[in-house]
């Protein structure tokens, strides 16, 4: 069977890409096959949430992916504050100053795999394999051939790779990548709330720990707890009323009591860097080409960007030009490598600054955050690239 993409990885990204390649015959590689709307989404919120940049809803509007959301399940984030570890220093970006109605939406992810599955269903030239794993992956000058574990093999002009860290597709196709760990554990929970949050996201640094508090829909909140992977596994040990009241002294108690009403899991945390994003017949996007730590809010932004940008190139080429031709590729990676590089170092460096333990950096950083705060041009500057 003859494609002119296969798309590894039936994740955010991969489903995404899927839908987004117009005009071209898909392949779509996935470990389970997802039914749409079986799922009505009324019990507890999910564990793992998204923070959804303006630029990444613009794309899944395109996609017809964002109207299949429940909208019940979406809460729109309004404004943002941060906290140094001084227990003084803030800085506040609010969303109509910028000119915006929302700086971003928390969204589930069931939920937003479920609208990009559905966002799938009859589209012309797709073709799903799943439950599928792939064995092996050849690249001749002419076209790519992979063969899977249940002995079908697939060929296309193009492979994606969206399958991950631990990517399959980045391995053979022998892209190297740099990976070390935050020595880091992001502890995440779910939590009805005694205050209204009114719709804003507020973030802790702690020293090294950061602590987030994004708004769900009604009075709850999602907490993103990245922390020493000791700690973490203390605050996991903890009892639901000895976890909620760990969080109310760490939040000084702003939004009032805690009860915990999704139980507490742990991910542990690394950066991750692909050398190259493309190689001959072979582009990647997504965790298989960066990972980055979740202090911002960005990962599955800058993978969205990935699969929007390859796909506005390969939707620009020339009718008869090949998907897999290198040339066309290289222009994706150029594309991607500013504001992947640019994300990348500052969310990077400001866990570097706000782990530091020298008290002239401890100074500095928290003196920032009020400058910053105090600089409406630079707020507005800060904001709008992180709303994509």
């Amino acid at each position: 069977m003859d494609f002119d993409l296969i798309v590894v990885g039936g994740g955010l990204v991969g489903a995404s890409l899927a839908r987004a390649a117009r005009g071209l015959s898909v392949a779509l590689i996935a470990r389970e096959r997802r039914s749409p709307g079986a799922s009505e989404l009324q019990g507890p919120f999910d564990a793992r949430i998204y923070a959804i940049s303006p630029g990444t809803r613009a794309f899944l509007h395109k996609l017809n992916a964002w109207q299949a959301l429940p909208q019940g399940r979406v809460a729109p984030v309004h404004a943002m504050r941060v906290f140094g570890d001084d227990g003084a220093s803030a800085l506040e970006f609010d969303a109509y100053r910028g000119g915006s109605s929302e700086l971003a939406w928390i969204v589930e992810d069931s939920a937003l795999q479920d609208a990009l599955w559905r966002s799938l269903e009859g589209r012309d030239g797709l073709e799903i394999f799943a439950p599928a794993e792939c064995e092996r992956l050849q690249v001749d000058g002419a076209r790519a051939l992979l063969r899977l574990r249940d002995g079908r093999s697939l060929g296309a002009r193009l492979v994606i790779g969206a399958d991950g860290a631990r990517s399959f597709v980045r391995e053979q196709a022998g892209i190297r990548a740099d990976e070390s760990g935050y020595g880091q554990t992001a502890v995440v929970a779910n939590f009805a709330c005694e205050k209204a949050h009114r719709n804003i996201a507020y973030q802790w640094f702690q020293g090294g720990p950061v602590l987030a508090l994004l708004p769900l829909p009604g009075d709850h909140v999602s907490m993103v707890w990245s922390t020493a992977e000791a700690s973490a596994e203390r605050l996991l040990a903890l009892d639901s009323g000895a976890l909620c009241r760990e969080l109310e002294l760490a939040t000084r108690e702003m939004l009032g009591r805690f009860d915990l009403v999704t139980a507490p899991r742990g991910f542990p945390l690394r950066r991750l860097k692909a050398n190259r994003l493309v190689a001959p017949r072979v582009a990647l996007v997504g965790d298989a080409a960066h990972v980055i730590h979740p202090l911002a809010g960005q990962g599955a932004n800058l993978g969205f960007g990935d699969a929007c940008e390859l796909a506005a190139v390969l939707e620009g080429r020339e009718p008869i030009r090949d998907p897999g031709d290198f040339g066309l590729l290289r222009r994706y990676e150029r594309a991607r490598a500013e504001p992947v590089f640019a994300m990348r170092a500052a969310v990077d460096g400001l866990f570097r600054l706000f782990s530091a333990r020298n008290g002239v950096v401890t100074l500095v950083r928290n003196a920032g955050l009020n400058l910053t705060d105090r600089a409406p041009v630079l707020k507005n500057v800060l904001m709008r690239h992180a709303m994509g």
